[in-house]
């Protein structure tokens, strides 16, 4: 009998389009599972939506919708993003589902009458953008929150509670005989030293809003999300339903992997698994908490447009390059930063330039030398030989090692590293010298056998990852479908071969100043949100702006971006230098002359090394830009 393995990505909370930032967790358990599949694992893979709470009910008002259909509407967006990543989950769970509703109401009454939950009244600062609560030492300046800095309302409302202090001893102990309980290191760290400090109880109950699960004893209090939302690891199994089949194969099985980003760390160390001890329910899972995908400035925020969208990376530059740059680019125990110099550099060097030119290499000669066709070579025939079948030996070693310890990344790299060593294999035994000397035949053909197993084996590790270009190597190998499995990753498994006549590139090398501007002009995109109340501009914040006429008096392209326009415009008071995304919409030399409308007290930044003192304001729909002109005003004139 297989052995089992059940990987959860967090259930993701529907508020707007999700980032590269859920996405890399999305991904992350995709390859995850993929790669225990391919070991023979019997997998499990559940992702979700956490659909209750106060935001949902007020951004839902605000769009003229119910509830019930902005979370229907968020839910198929977010299916359609990961069918666009290829994810392959068995089950998405969303908590206004009945099959999760009934069993948390459930669970809520058990620990009820087990007195694990008991009823009082709550008093803190509650911020309902992040649908936190934080004490008064916690809060920034002006009684703002710590975590988005927009203004908080203190509450005070009757709650029931979940006793954490109850189980804090046992909990500590858990995780102290457990050293792989919480990775990495360092949040496991966090984690104790916070117990340690001393729990207090939770608020597990809200009287404020109506939408999330009422209490079966007490309609007037909706279940907050801690219970709500963290029994979906269970209750998708089925978990006290008629039919516990899937919860007793994978909960209580060999592996279950909580896959979550850091900010979520403390909810799924700590309050989750004190309600699975006063369930009486196995603490079967490991716990990995990933860093951050970071922007240059800080943390990605869609309201200051610091955000990248997965989508428009696909489209334009496909599946693979993306996958490959979200499991490559954040380092197991610390956040990475999105840039889009590192995007573009990770396709040409690692994918174009290593990868691809690897295998179009070895396609070319074999198809020069010997007419596409190989045969298994009888013996080595120099220590480069040996030296390559150990390279690929201990890399399939230290892959499966990273792979289980969730180091994708570090598994990346050690795919990457035998690349690298084959291609300088290729330096090695030169095989333009060996095909002029017909008595080296057979070592010629030895060479080209050992790049083409060392391909094979490359494309079964990357297959979990790379989902396209794994079998596109297959397929311009020709390698039969026996030898695409994980039991095969073994040098010698090929005995004759015939590649394709000729290859394609999988990768091709990108324009690297092109790609580096395109993916810079995403960055100032904003996700269009529904507005709540305090994100209203007022007109102390209008007031702030000054907008004057400018007249354009030069412009030419930025000299290291071809989509940016560097424009000298005379405000009045002086001659500014303002850069402008606008190039594929005018040409510098048909804006000299215009008057366009200028905010002239932005702070001055530099955009691709050219210092830009102000904004030219324009208006924007599918297929065109035009900028705001006036024709009566003058210079330096005031608008408002």
């Amino acid at each position: 009998m297989s052995k089992t393995f059940y990987i959860t990505t967090p259930i993701y909370y529907p508020s707007g389009n999700l980032h590269i930032g859920n996405s890399y967790t999305t991904v992350l358990c995709d390859a995850m599972a993929r790669y225990k599949k391919g070991k023979g694992f019997d997998t499990r893979y559940l992702t979700g939506m956490d659909e209750h709470g106060q935001k949902i009910e007020t951004v839902a008002k605000e769009l003229g919708k119910t509830p019930q259909e902005h979370v229907n509407h968020i839910a198929e967006e977010t299916k359609k993003l990961w069918d666009m990543l290829q994810i392959d989950y068995d089950d998405f769970i969303r908590t206004t589902e009945q099959r999760h509703k009934t069993v948390v109401k459930k669970i809520f009454e058990q620990l009820l009458d087990q007195d694990d939950i008991y009823l009082g009244e709550y008093e803190g600062y509650y911020c309902m953008p992040d649908e936190s609560f934080f004490t008064e030492t916690q809060l920034g300046e002006d009684k703002t929150c710590p975590d988005c800095g927009r203004p908080v309302e203190l509450v005070k409302e009757e709650s029931y509670f979940l006793r954490l202090s109850k189980y804090q001893d046992r909990l500590l102990k858990y995780i102290e005989e457990h050293p792989d309980f919480i990775t990495p290191e360092q949040r496991k760290n966090e984690v104790v030293s916070f117990i340690k400090q001393g729990l207090n109880d939770i608020s597990v109950s809200r009287k404020s809003f109506d939408w999330g699960v009422k209490v079966v004893s007490n309609p007037a209090h909706v279940v907050y999300v801690w219970i709500d939302a963290l029994s979906n690891y269970i209750t998708a199994l089925g978990y006290n339903s008629q039919d516990e089949s899937l919860y007793d194969k994978y909960w209580k099985g060999d592996e279950v992997v909580h896959v979550v980003g850091k900010d979520i760390l403390r909810f799924h160390a700590i309050y989750w698994p004190i309600m699975l001890m006063a369930l009486d329910v196995p603490i079967s899972f490991k716990l990995y908490a990933h860093g951050w995908y970071m922007m240059k400035d800080g943390k990605m925020s869609k309201s200051k447009g610091q955000v990248i969208y997965p989508e428009q990376l696909i489209k334009r530059y496909g599946l693979d390059a993306v996958r490959y740059y979200l499991l490559r680019e954040l380092p197991f125990s610390g956040d990475g930063v999105f840039t889009p110099e590192d995007f573009v550099n990770r396709v040409n060097y690692d994918l174009a330039n290593d990868f691809g030119n690897l295998l179009n290499r070895t396609i070319t000669m074999a198809n020069k030398y010997f007419d596409s066709k190989l045969e298994k070579p009888q013996k080595q025939y120099t220590e480069f030989d040996e030296l390559l079948e150990k390279e690929i030996e201990n890399t399939v070693k230290s892959y499966d090692a990273h792979m289980d310890e969730l180091q994708v990344s570090l598994a990346l790299q050690d795919i990457f590293t035998l690349v690298s060593r084959s291609n300088k294999y290729i330096d090695e035994t030169a095989p333009w010298v060996l095909a002029k000397d017909e008595d080296a035949k057979d070592e010629l053909n030895s060479v080209l056998y050992h790049l083409i197993e060392s391909l094979r084996i490359i494309g079964i590790m990357l297959s979990p990852i790379m989902l396209e270009s794994s079998k596109q190597l297959f397929k311009q190998l020709n390698i039969p479908k026996s030898l695409e499995h994980f039991e095969t990753r073994t040098y010698g498994y090929i005995e004759h071969i015939k590649v394709i006549d000729k290859p394609t590139p999988i990768f091709p090398r990108l324009e690297k100043k092109d790609e580096e501007a395109y993916i810079a002009s995403l960055l100032n995109q904003r996700e269009e949100e529904p507005m709540v109340e305090e994100d209203f501009a007022t007109i102390e914040d209008f007031m702030k702006l000054d907008f004057v006429v400018g007249e354009i008096v030069e412009s030419k392209v930025h000299p290291d971006a071809d989509k940016l326009l560097v424009s000298q415009i005379d405000t009045g008071d002086k001659v500014r230098q303002i850069v402008s995304g606008i190039s594929k919409y005018y040409k510098p030399e048909e804006l000299v002359g215009k008057k366009v409308v200028v905010v002239k007290n932005l702070k001055p930044v530099k955009l691709r090394g050219v210092l830009s003192e102000g904004m030219v304001l324009a208006g924007k729909n599918n297929e065109n830009l035009e900028i705001l002109e006036v024709s009566s005003l003058n210079k330096g004139d005031k608008i408002s």
